[in-house]
């Protein structure tokens, strides 16, 4: 399970914010989060705010779940209005061990509160084994239009290391199923970098994902997060530490097959086939939109105003029952620390960031090293190369 929430200044009992956080509530955008903290089993590397059955204890049901999160939701309604609402995106653990009506009761819960944008992006996370061809109709029929697959690898030795129970060849198949349940746009996550994994099993998965038809692909490097069963393995000299040298070779191999699949990198991690397909509800994250997040341990920001809700499910529900917000603490945000945020992420982005927004030294030292496009840098413009992309967090610590 994820370590301690940071403390914070104490969220008002109501849930409150200043009115200058309110002001102007989703100028920029509105996207709502909804944290379902429920897994079949914990896989080694996971350190998510996540419970199986025997960590949850009693007086949390995943059947009364969708109840308590619309709760969270009335609060949340009497705090704000954004008028309307861009995206919505279920993530966990696996939202999808979630009845698909108890997930559809929520996302009418935010239209009736909010209101859905026309168009709005409904995602929902899902592990390829706990969804059907059924599953997947009644979700889509409920509104979503986007799901994110974890596949992780189609290597049988590599699900093995990170503990996945789903088979080889089930990601891509659910996606194919998704596809013809009518979702518009379909994700599968990788994982790259796992001990014991070889260039040919990234290959292969590549491969897989390619040949399922998805429109966006999310690769992200193996972390291993202490307090996890794979760092315990790590620490006893089971399974050898993630090799730098390797998930470089790795993001290389994924950015060419994927640019001759018809992808283009949007962010450093994330590849889609058009404009379209990329993931709308990341990018306001990315761009600095406002957001509630739903659920225990969900984070959310408005208007400088950043908060997290107390991790246990029971805790959780036993504030809204008592009519309190779930809040565990907040911050408010400085000029500057939005500044070096909003810095750290949109450097991350294909189209970058003005030059004006940060350290010139840095970044002429950063165009020197060949880590920043010389087109974009002559039009005022900080974008990374292939190269900037593997030495990204070096940039973004040169740069703020």
């Amino acid at each position: 399970m994820a370590g301690a929430l940071p403390d914070g200044e104490p969220v008002p009992q109501d849930g409150s914010l200043p009115d200058s956080a309110t002001a102007h509530v989703g100028k920029d955008g509105f996207a709502v989060y909804v944290h379902v903290p429920f897994c079949a089993s914990r896989c080694g590397y996971c350190d998510f705010n996540t419970y199986t059955a025997s960590e949850l204890g009693g007086g949390v049901s995943r059947e009364t779940y969708a109840e308590t999160v619309l709760q969270e939701l009335e609060l949340a309604r009497r705090t704000i209005d954004p008028a309307r609402v861009d995206t919505v995106f279920f993530g966990g653990g696996t939202p999808t061990l979630l009845d698909a009506d108890d997930l559809g009761r929520i996302l009418h819960g935010i239209d009736a509160a909010w209101g859905l944008a026309p168009g709005a992006e409904i995602t929902t996370e899902a592990n390829p084994e706990s969804v059907d061809p059924d599953y997947l109709r009644r979700l889509r029929g409920h509104g979503f239009n986007r799901i994110s697959l974890g596949m992780q690898s189609a290597a049988p030795g590599v699900l093995r290391i990170l503990d996945r129970k789903h088979t080889a060849g089930r990601a891509p198949q659910a996606a194919i199923e998704a596809r013809e349940a009518g979702f518009e746009h379909v994700n599968l996550d990788l994982i790259y970098g796992t001990p014991g994994e070889s260039a040919d099993d990234f290959a292969g998965s590549l491969g897989k994902v390619v040949e399922a038809g998805v429109d966006h692909v999310s690769a992200y490097a193996l972390i291993v997060e202490d307090g996890t069963r794979m760092a315990a393995r790590m620490r006893r000299g089971e399974i050898p530490y993630p090799s730098d040298d390797v998930a470089a070779d790795r993001y290389l191999a994924a950015e060419q097959a994927l640019s001759e699949a018809g992808f283009q990198w949007y962010e450093v991690s994330n590849w889609a086939t058009s404009e379209e397909a990329r993931c709308k509800h990341n990018l306001l994250y990315w761009t600095g939109a406002d957001w509630w997040g739903l659920g225990p341990g969900a984070h959310s920001h408005v208007g400088g105003v950043r908060w997290w809700n107390v991790k246990h499910p029971a805790a959780y529900g036993k504030r809204l029952v008592e009519g309190l917000s779930p809040g565990h603490g907040r911050e408010l945000l400085s000029d500057e620390d939005r500044h070096v945020e909003d810095v750290m992420l949109r450097v991350r982005l294909r189209e970058g960031i003005a030059l004006d927004r940060v350290d010139r030294v840095g970044a002429k030292q950063a165009l020197a090293d060949g880590l920043l496009d010389p087109s974009a840098y002559e039009n005022g413009r900080l974008v990374l190369t292939l190269r900037g992309r593997l030495l990204a967090d070096a940039v973004i610590r040169d740069v703020v």
